[in-house]
């Protein structure tokens, strides 16, 4: 093999999978289509679940001093003030708060760290053929031809190595256009989180961007807007809505772009050796700031288990929980988000009727405040009902996100949960059972802790919790397999 694994696609998804990867030792090659790094970007909402996988994987640095901390979301609907909500971090979560930041500045720390870690992307590299077959995968990319033994296609909605392996995206469009721009803009709103403005059909929304006077504005495209419209007619759209809803002026454009909102979910996020993540996988509408995050998610979810699977350690079939986990998050989060864009928009009268007097007000009541904002984190997500789960137990369940927090480590060294974490596993508890961990899960910590020894994985969730040498064996031979080593002996 040229390579153990390629990742096609240089977004955060993909650079999140080759990070995770190349820390745990395993040989990676990153092809992206493009000249060179993205230096604008749609997304900029960094969940506290993203905050968490880059703070694993040491590529979070010092975003949360150059991001914005989102503090607030306001409604306006006919011109007056119909909600407002705190947007902070509920502490049942025990998580970071979220960010403002634009996507570029989080490729760029990803990149960095893949490089510290040995690896890096190859530009200009489009991806235009995938042949798969039972001992590897053939890339033909850039004119040349990789053999690879597992293939990552992180390369977005319009995925070649999706559309190479015949895989479905059925999926229906809920918005035709719908024009962004970053400006220089004059307005006198807050800057700790977004502004929305409705009228009838016409929505508007301002989102502000670490830098002076830098803003973010967006909104569905009216009919009479050409099919096309040129940078000028999307900026001459958005300012004369800024100025009739905000009393706002833009002074000068950074960028502007027109993209389809769409809902749509591979028909399988495995093929054979070929694997889907982020965008590839799935897309959903931007409100809500999910999609950066959810594709960050599968990416480290993915890796530790193709790490397994690499090092022989484990039987390919782990690879099948990869998506029996995080299709359901998938899922949710295009239904979520649909709705979200359905009741926004108000297509039709009826359902700008219970947007206006019903959904809007809404947000101002405590209970959904804290709704809104726990299910946007991403940190109520758990795994306890999928195949590497146990039944049962009271309290913290197998696959359930364990939180960040201060520990030692056997020798008396002090670290947080998630600093141990990354390409490692943990065990909190029984030293003598960490060593069992050890010799079927290769790199795991040993960190000092009370009650039942728990054993997180390396994307944070708990893997397994007990009190016997017994049990954990169990598991391991379940879940594991039979691995390729003892196979192979």
């Amino acid at each position: 093999m040229d390579q153990e694994v390629v990742v096609v696609g240089a977004g955060p998804t993909g650079l999140t999978a080759a990070c995770s990867l190349r820390s745990a030792g395993v040989s990676v090659r990153v092809l992206d289509k493009a000249e060179g790094p993205a230096v604008t970007s749609r997304a900029l909402g960094l969940q506290p679940r993203g905050v968490e996988v880059l703070d694993r994987l040491g590529a979070l640095g010092d975003l949360p001093q150059r991001g914005l901390p989102v503090q607030r979301v306001d409604v306006n609907v006919d011109g007056r003030p119909l909600a407002s909500f705190p947007v902070g971090q509920a502490a049942r979560l025990h998580g970071p708060a979220a960010l403002l930041i634009s996507q570029a500045e989080i490729e760029e720390n990803l990149r960095k760290r893949l490089a510290e870690l040995g690896g890096s992307v190859e530009w200009s590299t489009p991806v235009t053929d995938v042949t798969a077959d039972p001992e590897g995968v053939t890339v033909t990319a850039g004119g040349q031809r990789i053999r690879s033994g597992w293939v990552v296609g992180a390369d977005g909605a319009h995925s070649a190595v999706r559309k190479a392996m015949g895989i479905g995206f059925p999926g229906i469009p809920l918005i035709e256009r719908f024009l962004l721009a970053d400006v220089h803009a004059e307005l006198a709103y807050n800057r700790e989180g977004a502004t929305s403005w409705l009228h009838g059909r016409k929505l508007l929304a301002a989102f502000p961007l670490p830098g002076a006077d830098l803003w973010r504005v967006m909104a569905p495209a009216p009919d009479d807007l050409p099919d096309n419209p040129s940078p000028d007619e999307i900026v001459g759209h958005l300012g004369s809505r800024l100025a009739e809803d905000a009393g706002g002026s833009i002074s000068s454009v950074v960028w502007t772009s027109v993209f389809r909102i769409q809902r749509r979910l591979a028909d399988t996020y495995r093929w054979g050796r070929v694997l889907l993540a982020g965008d590839s996988a799935h897309i959903h509408s931007p409100f809500g700031g999910q999609g950066m995050n959810t594709g960050m998610g599968d990416a480290e979810n993915l890796a530790f288990k193709l790490t397994l699977v690499v090092s022989g350690r484990a039987d390919t079939r782990l690879l099948d929980s990869y998506e029996r986990e995080r299709r359901p998050v998938a899922s949710g989060v295009l239904q979520t988000t649909t709705g979200l864009t359905q009741i926004l928009t108000g297509q039709t009268r009826a359902s700008r009727l219970i947007r206006d007097k019903l959904a809007i007000p809404m947000l101002n009541n405590p209970w959904m405040q804290r709704r809104i904002t726990d299910r946007a984190s991403q940190l109520e997500v758990s795994y306890r009902s999928g195949s590497l789960a146990q039944r049962w137990l009271p309290g913290l369940q197998p696959g359930d996100r364990v939180p960040d927090r201060d520990l030692l480590r056997t020798d008396g060294t002090a670290t947080r949960l998630y600093e141990a974490l990354g390409p490692r596993w943990a065990v909190i508890g029984s030293e003598a059972l960490a060593a069992v961990a050890r010799d079927r899960l290769g790199d795991v910590v040993a960190l000092r802790g009370s009650g039942d020894t728990m054993l997180v994985r390396p994307d944070g969730h708990l893997a397994w919790k007990g009190s016997t040498p017994e049990s954990l064996h169990r598991w391991l031979d379940t879940t594991l397999g039979r691995p390729a080593l003892e196979r192979s002996a």
